[in-house]
């Protein structure tokens, strides 16, 4: 976020919310076993933590928008428009964008940052082609928020204070503080083996009656958790672009960034802070004399760059995602319920994530860039 502007950072800050005891401000998550059904409530074995600089740290994304629209400039958005198509001339002419409505825009470029259901990755790689549409991963998620008091006195100031993720064999359940520590975050993950029973909604409505079911294996405190849970509730279904990656994020002038590229399963938490990454690299290539001197085909060599040096890292989060989410519900080929294995290889994994230097990346496309040929 610095690397993009300070601006955007300090919009982060005024709404993040991160664990609430300091002791434990630089832990991202202790990891419990959450099938453990010996302990009493709030008293699950601790399998190990993960620590890193910046601890964990959460946002309401509408909040965190809100905060980020006060640093546009009025009149250089529009709103309620969903594209249709695009259509890009042969030469240097302007590129042509159609939206559902009816109406139309011209541009010298187009960066497709519209999500997992990009319709501009679907335009690059063709409606019939495999990787057009994201793919089930096999595992939801239940969602749910619950008043940080009543978390507090059902469960103990620590796990429900602090970042928890409740292992367990083919489901685990995260929970977090948010809103700047008055609510408790519930997101459950389960795998199954059963196909998503929507082709165009990716959440649908369920009932807590279902997260039971599901959960039932698990100890008395996920119990609790899931006690606490309205009755009704959102399933949400995990999908991503594992099966089939991008070949190139570019086509011409067009582009793809974040999930419309790249989307991932949560796993990792760190699909937003890639789609971050990639707009650091692209405002600084964007920003370079290439781009003002040789106008179009400046544009193709930036997109072109950014490609190159954005596609190794995101796939394999993309990937990565996918096993760590399996290290954490005991499915893991090579590495099952042995806890050992888990902590170190979810340790090596999370590490190369929150190691990463930003600037070195930038520094290395803005040399690939200048010897572009």
């Amino acid at each position: 976020m610095k690397a993009c502007s300070p601006d955007i950072y300090h919009a982060f800050e005024k709404v993040n919310t991160k664990n609430q005891w300091p002791e434990k401000e630089k832990v991202w998550f202790d990891f419990q076993d959450g099938y453990d059904k010996d302990s009493p409530v709030g008293k699950e074995r601790l399998l190990f933590t993960l620590e890193n600089d910046y601890g964990a740290n959460s946002v309401h994304r509408a909040h965190f928008l809100d905060e980020m629209v006060k640093l546009l400039p009025d009149g250089v958005t529009s709103f309620k428009k969903h594209l249709d198509t695009i259509e890009q001339p042969e030469g240097d002419g302007r590129i042509v964008i159609k939206f559902g409505d009816g109406t139309t825009a011209e541009a010298d470029a187009v960066i497709g940052c519209d999500g997992i259901k990009s319709r501009t990755r679907a335009w690059m790689l063709g409606d019939g082609h495999p990787g057009a549409s994201p793919v089930y991963t096999y595992k939801y998620a239940y969602r749910g928020l619950i008043p940080m008091q009543r978390a507090v006195e059902a469960l103990g100031e620590d796990n429900a204070k602090n970042g928890k993720m409740h292992l367990g064999q083919d489901g685990h359940v995260l929970t977090f503080p948010v809103n700047h520590g008055e609510t408790l975050n519930v997101v459950a993950f389960h795998t199954t083996d059963k196909p998503w029973p929507s082709e165009t909604h990716l959440t649908l409505p369920s009932q807590k009656e279902h997260v039971y079911e599901d959960f039932k294996d698990f100890g008395p405190t996920v119990h609790k958790i899931i006690d606490m849970l309205e009755p009704n509730l959102d399933c949400w279904a995990i999908f991503d672009t594992n099966a089939h990656p991008m070949l190139a994020y570019n086509k011409g002038r067009v582009c793809v960034l974040g999930d419309a590229g790249h989307a991932t399963s949560p796993h990792h938490g760190a699909g937003a802070g890639i789609c971050i990454e990639d707009a650091a690299v692209m405002a600084e290539l964007l920003a370079s004399s290439e781009v003002q001197s040789n106008g179009a085909e400046g544009l193709r060599k930036v997109f072109q760059v950014f490609s190159d040096v954005r596609k190794e890292r995101t796939q394999w989060l993309v990937s990565s995602s996918r096993r760590t989410g399996d290290l954490y519900e005991w499915r893991a080929d090579g590495v099952g319920k042995d806890i050992s294995k888990i902590h170190t290889e979810c340790k090596e994994r999370d590490d190369k994530i929150w190691n990463f230097q930003i600037n070195d990346l930038i520094k290395d496309a803005k040399q690939k860039l200048s010897m572009f040929s």
